[in-house]
């Protein structure tokens, strides 16, 4: 799809304008409530939604289908995201009322860095095709590292920060309390870092490692950088609204892992077979209509089995507590 320069910059206008509403209409630090998210949740999607249908009017089928087999795997691997986001509240005791503004912060951070890893790694694709390997093997091994950590049954307890994060840290200070929406404060002449402005760079510098798979499973469904962002954008600017209405149903999600795991496998053979066309091996190359149906159809079964499994669960968990007792 060829992007104008224009083109580049409305969307980006665009997409700060939608950040900007977002920012402004939930100002107010307050606990946001499960209808309140829902109603959010819906109007991103429905714009992503309209963005995908913009593309196919106004651009081609290919570019539609493109994205919006990229935005449903960028958004279902974000939701494993959320795992890591409710160990980051906790580990820092957030305040209800500022896990909005802290979530908002956190993902404009990761939207940039992503926007980073994007540019180069559609420089790298431009001049090394022989890339497409290394991704489609890397892809394949975080699948099955997916499967062996979900059949270990093994869970991080606790959420442990990152290098950078601790040198900025020593570098700076943190207070001891939160100052309300304040990033900074000073003590004793220095000014220094309150817990809320550690809180936004730990979610936002921890994404850093999921767009380590997340950005070449992308790529492994579209070589377009437009496409790529757009679908990372969109995903990512309804993480936040996604975090409080399903937050308290992730546990339920039993299957995820292997659902992700079946999806990365998935892109990851794509990625290989079309490195093997690239260089002349006459191959068969899986369309974007057999791509997004199999995302598609992985996340729903894996959906049902896993509510399926989770009511299972709790209706033995009673008998197990009376013969404890």
């Amino acid at each position: 799809m060829d992007v104008s320069m224009t083109l580049w910059v409305l969307t980006i206008l665009g997409l700060c304008a939608l950040i900007a509403a977002d920012f402004f209409i939930g100002r107010k630090p307050h606990d946001v409530s499960v209808k309140e998210a829902g109603v959010w949740t819906v109007v991103w999607i429905v714009l992503a939604a309209l963005f995908g249908l913009g593309l196919l009017f106004f651009g081609n089928s290919q570019a539609s289908g493109e994205f919006f087999a990229g935005f449903i795997t960028e958004k279902s691997l974000s939701v494993d995201n959320l795992f890591v986001f409710i160990l980051i509240m906790a580990k820092f005791s957030v305040p209800s009322h500022l896990q909005q503004r802290v979530l908002l912060f956190g993902v404009l951070i990761a939207l940039v860095l992503r926007a980073i890893f994007i540019a180069a790694g559609a420089a790298v694709i431009a001049n090394f095709s022989w890339v497409f390997y290394i991704f489609g093997a890397f892809l394949i091994y975080t699948a099955w590292k997916l499967i062996q950590e979900a059949r270990s049954g093994d869970e991080e307890e606790e959420f442990e920060e990152n290098r950078l994060l601790k040198s900025v840290e020593k570098k700076f200070g943190v207070a001891d309390k939160y100052h309300g929406t304040k990033l900074f404060v000073r003590n004793n002449g220095k000014k220094i870092m309150t817990p809320l402005m550690v809180v936004m760079l730990a979610i936002g510098t921890t994404d850093v490692l999921f767009a380590m798979d997340s950005i070449p499973a992308i790529f492994g469904l579209t070589q377009d950088p437009y496409i790529v962002f757009t679908a990372n954008a969109f995903a990512l600017m309804g993480l936040r609204q996604l975090y409080f209405l399903i937050g308290g149903l992730l546990k339920k999600l039993v299957h995820l892992s292997y659902g992700l795991s079946v999806i990365l496998g998935f892109i990851g053979v794509k990625l290989v077979l079309h490195a093997l066309h690239e260089n002349g091996v006459n191959v068969p190359e899986i369309s974007i209509p057999v791509s997004l149906g199999v995302i598609c159809g992985v996340l729903v079964i894996t959906t049902i089995t896993s509510l399926i499994a989770a009511k299972k669960q709790a209706a033995e968990q009673p008998q197990k507590d009376s013969i404890g007792a």
